[in-house]
């Protein structure tokens, strides 16, 4: 008898120094038990200071890669990241429309750490209006919950203003929304999951005091939708029910607790003033 591992897809652009992107999803992947398949956006120079050039892929080239993995393997969930253009969104939610992506969460990937702009300013609004609407799941940061929103919105500062700005999201369409709270200025740590059904969890937990948060928000949408890969697989469910989804997210955020923590008094870079290095995605895995 035949047998398969759950399988996720990463649409997504690279990063050299390992800490996020692609690079980030594949490692991501691995730790939480998935085989990881992969469509890159764009080669991405870049490291623990920050992006110094990003060269974009194609589109055409794009929609090969997720023709020759998709065309080839069940995939039961998907997360986007990097999607630098107007035209890469339009394609991306073309697939997602058509069911083609599993479970699709998407990570509205807009500006690096460092500031560095990482979407084309005509691409937000078909993020907002397009990507947003076929996502079974989004994964904002508080800044980029504001600017989906609009132009102007203020960024929440307190959780009934997080609450309000993610029911706010969920109007536009994407069947559940994760605002996290990373952002704020201190304190613990909240995160909000609602869906149609409302408000399915609130999350809290002690901030990490590091310097160390390269690539998070890659690493938490990436374990996310490989913890729906595995519990789909796991419970031959068809359909992501809040409950399915509330474990998903709390599995991925104890995870990436973990990386933080296991990361916090790293120094990888060969000048450490004023770098962002990586959280330690392999630590779950037994070190020989």
């Amino acid at each position: 008898m035949s047998t398969r591992p759950p399988i996720a897809l990463s649409i997504a652009g690279t990063d050299p120094s390992g800490g996020a992107g692609i690079h980030a999803d594949l490692k991501t992947f691995t730790a939480r038990g998935v085989l990881g398949t992969t469509a890159i956006t764009a080669l991405v120079a870049q490291n623990t200071h920050g992006v110094s050039r990003v060269y974009p892929i194609d589109d055409d080239f794009v929609s090969d890669q997720l023709d020759s993995v998709l065309g080839d393997m069940p995939v039961d969930a998907t997360k986007s990241g990097m999607l630098s253009t107007r035209s890469l969104v339009e394609l991306v939610a073309e697939r997602a429309g058509r069911g083609e992506l599993g479970f699709f969460t998407v990570d509205p990937v807009m500006v690096a750490t460092s500031g560095h702009r990482l979407l084309d300013l005509d691409a937000v609004d078909a993020v907002r209006h397009r990507l947003l609407p076929v996502a079974d799941l989004i994964t904002p940061n508080l800044p980029e919950a504001a600017l989906l929103l609009g132009d102007d919105v203020p960024v929440a500062e307190s959780p009934a203003q997080m609450l309000k700005q993610a029911e706010q999201l969920l109007a536009r369409g994407p069947r559940a929304v994760l605002l996290k709270g990373g952002h704020a200025s201190d304190g613990d740590v909240a995160d909000v999951l609602v869906s149609s059904e409302g408000v399915i969890a609130e999350f809290s937990h002690p901030r990490v005091a590091t310097a160390n948060t390269h690539g998070t928000g890659c690493t938490l949408s990436a374990a996310i939708t490989a913890e729906v890969a595995v519990l789909r697989r796991e419970r031959a469910a068809d359909e992501v029910g809040a409950e399915l989804l509330r474990e998903a997210v709390e599995n991925g955020l104890e995870y990436l607790a973990r990386a933080l923590r296991s990361a916090a008094d790293w120094q990888v870079s060969l000048d450490p003033e004023g770098a962002h290095g990586p959280v330690d995605h392999q630590v779950d895995i037994v070190r020989r």
